[in-house]
């Protein structure tokens, strides 16, 4: 009786954990599943943005494919042809200094409105003059919007993300940025580069990327932006958050954008400039180019999730040590073998051009929201400087030093993240409080 009694004590026992733990368990579930949906949801949210960004992105991509055909036409003088492919870096470089103060007046979705009006103007200026001195100007406002468009989304995606969802988020970003970029070049080999409608299809590309907006979908709402303290006697009211400010904070995200700015347009100009000096085929080097962007395109999802998992500093880290290595391999082998030529440029290609989102997103991490916009706006000016500067100095080490030469300036931005990472997770941690005063510091 007595042992009856106890095996009875005992089923009660377990019977009353077992329904703890399976409600425990099941809570778990839910809880996950919840999660998953809410960012599903907030992934969605960010379908309107994205569709309006691939767009004019094409739009824009096309317009310097075909603005270089043109130029590239027997008759046309060589300086004014530098002069009118100059202005677009410029209006880039204008474009980043000018956009906070828009975004402050009027805010991020009438701002992207503003600016998408404005590339559409000067897409169709295109359409209606051959006038060389004109397309300087339409060419100065390109650049102008679409640094204008991406520190606006940018700053957004900064905002609206939160910290288990920003590399993911940003990640989606510039894989939509690469697919546009691709599709830019498919049309304007569907339409024919010499094809005279080439600026009007270019044009209502960009138009199309109104659509979002006339279908009645508005961005989400950002969470309120707490404003700035009362300024101390003699201060001024609102500061630009400066590359040495923003290098005090995240030293890691300054280099490492400087450095996306030196590689992920340069490297396809430049690529087939060195298939050409090493002997490979006119297709060969097309492919090259190709591996480059498909290895980029397929490793961004995955980084980003991974960059939201695990210490971002610890990713640029990572990236940039197999960045450096792949660029020593290429510069070393590379040419002793086609196939691995190839393999190695898929490396490098899926580490570095996937450590702009990540040092975005480790860098909006350590700044207080109502700095988002100027220090978007700041990063793409670096990154600005980083691609205007880059083909000049790589032609002469090529030219001087030979076609592996190129590897050196780019491996050499790889090295200068992978010091920075370190020395980011060396340094002490730098709390809220020391932030706002490093920024009033200037």
């Amino acid at each position: 009786m007595r042992v009856q009694r106890r095996s009875l004590i005992l089923f009660v026992i377990a019977g009353v954990c077992s329904s703890r733990l399976t409600a425990a368990f099941m809570g778990s579930i839910a809880q996950s599943a919840m999660r998953l949906w809410r960012n599903a949801e907030r992934s969605r949210a960010m379908l309107p943005i994205m569709a309006s960004v691939c767009l004019a992105c094409i739009g824009s991509a096309m317009l310097t494919t075909a603005v270089s055909f043109h130029l590239g036409k027997p008759g046309v003088n060589p300086n004014v042809v530098q002069i009118v492919l100059t202005a677009y870096p410029v209006g880039f470089l204008i474009g980043c200094l000018m956009t906070r103060p828009l975004v402050a007046r009027y805010g991020h979705e009438r701002t992207f409105l503003l600016i998408l009006t404005t590339a559409l103007l000067s897409a169709l200026g295109f359409v209606f003059t051959d006038f060389i001195p004109a397309w300087f100007c339409f060419r100065l406002l390109g650049g102008m919007s679409m640094a204008s468009m991406f520190v606006v989304c940018e700053s957004w995606i900064n905002l609206y993300a939160e910290q288990h969802n920003r590399g993911a988020m940003f990640s989606i970003y510039m894989l939509t940025t690469a697919i546009a970029v691709l599709l830019g070049q498919i049309l304007v080999a569907l339409v024919g580069p010499q094809s005279p409608h080439l600026f009007l299809v270019a044009a209502a590309t960009v138009l199309l990327a109104f659509a979002p907006k006339f279908a009645g979908s508005r961005w989400p709402a950002l969470p309120s932006v707490p404003t700035d303290p009362a300024p101390a006697p003699g201060a001024k009211a609102d500061r630009r958050l400066g590359p040495l400010a923003l290098f005090r904070l995240a030293p890691v995200t300054v280099v490492a954008i400087f450095q996306a700015g030196i590689t992920n347009m340069n490297i396809f100009v430049l690529t087939p400039l060195y298939g050409t000096q090493i002997g490979l085929s006119a297709a060969a080097t097309v492919w090259l180019v190709t591996t480059i962007s498909i290895a980029g395109m397929l490793a961004q999802t995955p980084v980003g999730w991974l960059s939201d998992r695990f210490d971002r500093r610890l990713m640029l880290l990572a990236q940039g040590l197999v960045s450096v290595t792949a660029c020593a391999a290429i510069a070393w082998v590379g040419t002793l073998s086609v196939p691995l030529l190839f393999v190695l440029f898929f490396l490098y290609g899926a580490t570095a051009l996937t450590i702009y989102p990540v040092a975005m997103a480790f860098g909006a991490s350590q700044l207080h929201s109502r700095h988002m916009v100027a220090a978007s706006g700041t990063l793409l000016l670096l990154y600005s400087i980083g691609n205007v500067a880059t083909p000049g100095v790589a032609a002469g080490l090529m030219a001087h030093l030979g076609p592996p030469a190129m590897f050196l300036l780019l491996g050499g931005g790889a090295a200068l993240v992978t010091l920075a990472a370190c020395y980011n997770l060396l340094r002490r941690p730098v709390t809220a409080p020391v932030m706002q005063s490093v920024e009033e510091r200037g």
